[in-house]
């Protein structure tokens, strides 16, 4: 009950309070399908095949009770309430007042065929009884107001027949086929006496509703032959029938299709009203006749597979060309036609429901199923991006990232991979391709995040990272112990994020580019909106995102500096020096004198922690003259960057001169943040190294075995183990960051913190 209005009180506050009595009547007879169906509790004791006792559903008699008053009654005392001013205004508002109330009648009818009228009888026979009365009555009843509130209101047009025989006719048709649909779904057709009446008035429905739409009587015999064979399908359960009765009905749609518009100068959905109505008849026809081959032998399920792709494919272009194209034109005018949000999405759930029946019941193989799947989700895409490409776009994207999940679920055994290797390859750069057809998508959406164009950076780091997320499951499911795979996945994602974060400057004209793109980029709205803005040489971007991608290769052995001592010393000095150059294009712009020390000192640090965390045969000798020179070069580019500074900056207003002492100390307090970065790194990687070389003695020494890394150097590690607690004190950088916070550091504590660091590394 609460759930009912929630749920209509959010609907009526997006879409407005016309048509809020259908909603909330809908969210209740919802919501009683869910929880008024008679369900046995967890806390009975009870067998499964037990029948369900008074005493052991979740609700009892009252709760259920009131439910089916609240679906009966509330939906209509809303609509009651809130239009009691035009309550009797019009056969229409007095038709909204019945069809309130016996829909929700007709509703719960059905439903007690699950038992969800326990509480009257469990007699079957007296239910029947019941539900056959008043179901007739209420069928009646909705079907007379359908007339008046739907046909007549709606497609009055297209009713030809005169008054008053035009009311007799959709009256017999209606009425008719909804009696014959009910009887033969409660299955009182059977015996020859009933079917014979079946047939009789599924003949007489078929012709009374040609006349109305004004089909020639000279051709009448057609729909009455075609009420026949759906008749006979039925009753028979005849497959000639059925494909009698769809090229019977086929003929019939066409029929109508060229009367009614084919002449019509209309523009709608961005083309001619005369080729929209092509599609609209084919995926009509393809309609009818999916149930048919849906009924074949095994051997041609292949035909059901083939139409229901075509059906997929049709229903996702015409819903596209009616969302995305809304202008319509006729008699040189122009006007709006909204395509509802809500119709693509009960398209979609209904094919993708659909598409999971049929797969259950084994009627479509998986191959299609996955095709259908992605085709009916795909649509809800339109929903989200304005593109009128959106739509194939996400269908190929779905159908190239959607295979490791959903064909090859069902190909492994024990510990294989489910993929062998040339199909992951195969179906990596299918991914790759069908990012790169996404890119005006994804163009369009990242303009819609940032409410500007993006630059060509972000662009191709987007393509990156989609294309890396997009490969996931393939490594993911099939490939999770080949550590090579994680690796190279780990390193595109790292480099698309990095693409995305830094937005590098790249020119992508040579073949990411399109029209779209290139349309928005020649446009002037920043200009006028934002004027001119001066911007910053971004192409420093570079080279933090090679340091950071060599980082992480040679983190994850795609690099094996692990085992080659010449590549690791080239890995150090490369990483180095892509550092310190964006270091110091990016913070030490004005003090390009300085770039060499800055250079150097990255390098040295890099190198000093590389060799320290993967140690060579010389690094006990080389590494105390790296580090030596690395302490050495602090006070060198400390007092070279004042010095410097100050005779450039020699004016004679006190002013400027007061400006320029500001900046001198600005600059000097970046190199002091620098350098605490640096030490503190390097101090972090010793305690490391310490912390692992006193484990690794402690274990040599509790197992009695020498080798491993604590004996490579074993007077490195007795010294260690016998003066750990003073140079752990040593390293521990709480004071540093304390003096740091105070504001109180110089080069003197650095100066003490790195002679504490080289002494211990001497030692």
């Amino acid at each position: 009950i609460a759930a009912s209005a929630v749920f209509t009180w959010a609907v009526v506050s997006a879409v407005g309070m016309a048509n809020a009595s259908y909603y909330l009547a809908t969210f209740a007879m919802v919501f009683y399908w869910l929880f008024s169906v008679p369900r046995s509790s967890s806390f009975k004791n009870r067998k499964q095949d037990a029948p369900l006792q008074d005493s052991d559903g979740i609700l009892g008699p009252l709760e259920s009770c009131v439910h089916a008053l609240y679906l009966l009654f509330v939906p209509v005392l809303f609509h009651a309430a809130s239009n009691h001013t035009t309550l009797f205004a019009s056969w229409a508002n007095v038709c909204d007042l019945l069809l309130l109330f016996f829909v929700p009648f007709l509703f719960l009818l059905y439903a007690s065929t699950r038992g969800s009228l326990w509480w009257i009888t469990r007699d079957t026979r007296t239910m029947d009884q019941i539900r056959m009365a008043n179901g007739l009555v209420a069928l009646v009843i909705v079907v007379l107001c359908l007339e008046v509130r739907v046909v007549f209101h709606a497609f009055g047009r297209y009713i030809h027949a005169p008054p008053p025989l035009n009311y007799l006719l959709v009256t017999v048709t209606m009425l008719g086929g909804a009696l014959g649909l009910a009887a033969h779904a409660a299955g009182k057709v059977g015996d020859a006496v009933s079917s014979v009446a079946f047939m009789g008035l599924a003949v007489l429905v078929s012709g009374a509703g040609a006349v109305v739409i004004g089909f020639p009587l000279v051709f009448l015999p057609l729909p009455m032959m075609s009420g026949y064979y759906v008749a006979r399908f039925f009753t028979k359960k005849s497959l000639s029938s059925y494909f009698t009765f769809v090229g019977i009905s086929s003929l019939m749609v066409l029929w109508f299709v060229v009367h009614n518009y084919w002449d019509l100068n209309i523009w709608v959905a961005g083309m001619p009203l005369k080729s929209f109505t092509k599609y609209i008849v084919a995926a009509v026809i393809m309609a009818m006749a999916v149930p048919g081959l849906a009924l074949l032998p095994a051997k041609l399920r292949f035909l059901v597979e083939l139409g229901l792709i075509g059906h997929a494919l049709l229903l996702c272009y015409i819903e596209n060309r009616l969302f995305n194209y809304a202008a319509m034109y006729y008699f040189g005018f122009e006007d709006d036609i909204i395509y509802p949000s809500y119709m693509v999405l009960i398209t979609t759930f209904f094919g993708l429901a659909l598409v999971r029946r049929l797969s259950v019941d084994q009627r479509v193989g998986s191959k299609a199923a996955w095709i259908l799947t992605c085709l009916y989700s795909s649509k809800l895409s339109m929903l989200f991006i304005t593109s009128r490409s959106v739509v194939w776009v996400s269908a190929v994207l779905l159908l190239a990232v959607t295979p490791p999940v959903l064909l090859y679920r069902d190909k492994s055994k024990g510990g294989a991979p489910r993929m062998k290797i040339w199909q992951a390859y195969f179906h990596a750069s299918v991914v790759a391709f069908s990012a790169w057809l996404c890119r005006e998508t994804v163009f369009e959406a990242l303009q819609w995040w940032n409410g500007r164009p993006p630059s060509d950076g972000l662009l191709l780091g987007s393509y990156i990272l989609l294309s890396g997320v997009a490969c996931i499951p393939i490594v993911a499911l099939h490939f999770p112990h080949a550590q090579s795979a994680k690796r190279v996945l780990v390193l595109v994602v790292a480099t698309g994020l990095l693409f995305v974060i830094m937005q590098p400057p790249v020119k992508l004209s040579w073949v990411y580019r399109s029209e779209l793109i290139r349309a928005a980029h020649l446009s002037d709205d920043d200009t006028s909106i934002y004027g001119f803005v001066a911007s910053k040489p971004t192409w420093p971007s570079w080279l933090l995102i090679a340091t950071v991608v060599l980082t992480l290769a040679a983190a994850t052995s795609i690099i094996p500096v692990k085992y080659i001592v010449e590549l690791r010393a080239l890995y150090a000095v490369g990483v180095g020096i892509t550092l310190g150059i964006y270091i110091s294009v990016q913070y030490f712009f004005q003090a390009v004198v300085l770039y060499p020390l800055l250079v150097a000192t990255i390098v040295c640090a890099a190198v000093f922690i590389v060799f320290t965390h993967l140690p060579s045969e010389s690094s006990t000798r080389v590494l105390p003259w790296v580090f030596s020179l690395l302490v050495a070069l602090f006070p060198i580019t400390y007092l070279l960057e004042g010095q410097l500074r100050a005779n450039s900056f020699a004016v004679e207003d006190e002013a400027e001169k007061f400006t320029n002492m500001l900046a001198i100390e600005g600059a000097r307090m970046s190199l002091l943040g620098l350098y605490a970065a640096i030490f503190m790194i390097i101090a972090l990687e010793i305690k490391f190294e310490l912390a692992l070389l006193l484990h690794d003695k402690a274990t040599d020494v509790t197992h009695g075995v020498s080798g491993g890394r604590g004996s490579a150097f074993p007077p490195k590690a007795r010294l260690l183990q016998q003066h750990g607690d003073l140079m752990l004190h040593q390293l521990s950088p709480s004071r540093d960051w304390q003096l740091k916070q105070l504001g109180c550091l110089r080069s003197a504590t650095y100066l003490r913190f790195c002679a504490s660091s080289s002494a211990l590394f001497s030692t």
